[in-house]
């Protein structure tokens, strides 16, 4: 009899994409940790991976532990999510849904920490209310998502905002450190010297403020090495830019939503710590691969020579 299994897919050698193999896997799940049964000191919950839903876990996380919160939760949308699926409600359910957790989220932030809140443009009204009730919100980040298809009926949706909120009027921004390397194409000169502009190898560019405009982000596809199969996985470089800009090395990041991993692993890159909650066991696992190998290779993809520099613009 003719065997009838499905045949396996090969992988083309240009696909870099992460996976975790069932060897990988069992090794791994012994580092997943489960929800603590009883409250913990914050010297515990570091550089942990935690697999469990937040809501559960929050009474045993002590106050004001994390010195920034990284917030990228399923947007309104019916996505799968390994296992589980998260269905679209009404706004008014969403903003149900968001407040059963948030007020947890801020009592782990410390007095003068920061909060950034990922969204989608149905989404982004309601997470500005919802902000608004707990904390001080200082901007609101619009990157470019350039992957995706085009629409015939609709303009293409290539935009996801983040919304930027403080636990009081004080709080840590580290404008230098998030600088954007650009290339210049008006090379104006002063006295025959360039006018806030240099030259190098890679051609003429210029140091700019970074804005609320983030156009020098490419979404992770399966040429990248840091592409998992996770469906809505922020880059790194993105997490670099608000970790850069909003914490100190040695500073602990929260984030309650890990997904595959991506603010663990860029806390790690630049010398921060983190507390991951995850409830998904395969992107935990993810996570913790992940962070192995950042602790062999902490370069970010788009970010070197202590700056950002713009899409398809770094040698």
């Amino acid at each position: 009899m003719a065997d009838q299994s499905t045949p396996q897919k090969v992988k083309s050698p240009m696909n870099r994409s992460l996976s975790v193999s069932e060897e990988e896997g069992a090794r791994l799940r012994q580092l997943l940790l489960p929800a603590p049964a009883a409250p913990v000191a914050a010297a515990t919950l570091q550089d942990q991976v935690y697999c469990a839903d937040f809501l559960q876990m929050a009474p045993c996380l002590p106050d004001g532990f994390a010195d920034l919160v990284f917030l990228d939760p399923p947007y309104n949308l019916t996505k799968q999510f390994g296992e589980a699926l998260f269905n679209q409600r009404s706004q008014h359910a969403y903003a149900a849904w968001i407040a059963r957790w948030l007020p947890e989220v801020v009592r782990c932030l410390r007095p003068g920490g920061s909060l950034y809140f990922c969204a989608d443009w149905r989404s982004s009204a309601v997470v500005q209310m919802a902000l608004e009730q707990h904390l001080t919100i200082q901007n609101r980040i619009t990157f470019e998502r350039e992957k995706g298809r085009g629409s015939h009926k609709n303009w293409k949706n290539c935009q996801e905002d983040i919304w930027f909120a403080t636990k009081g009027p004080r709080y840590t921004f580290h404008a230098d450190a998030v600088k954007l390397r650009r290339r210049v194409i008006a090379p104006y000169t002063h006295n025959g010297k360039p006018r806030d502009w240099e030259t190098s190898v890679e051609g003429r560019f210029r140091l700019t403020a970074a804005s609320n405009l983030w156009t020098d982000i490419t979404i992770p596809f399966w040429s990248m090495p840091e592409n998992t199969e996770h469906p809505t996985q922020k880059p790194e470089k993105l997490l670099a830019k608000i970790l850069l800009a909003s914490s100190h090395e040695g500073d602990l990041v929260l984030d309650p939503f890990l997904g595959s991993g991506t603010t663990a692993v860029v806390a790690r890159k630049l010398g921060r710590h983190f507390v991951g909650i995850e409830q998904q066991e395969s992107y935990g696992l993810l996570a913790l691969k992940r962070l192995e190998l950042a602790a062999l290779d902490n370069r970010i993809q788009g970010y070197a020579d202590g700056c950002f520099w713009e899409r398809n613009s770094q040698r």
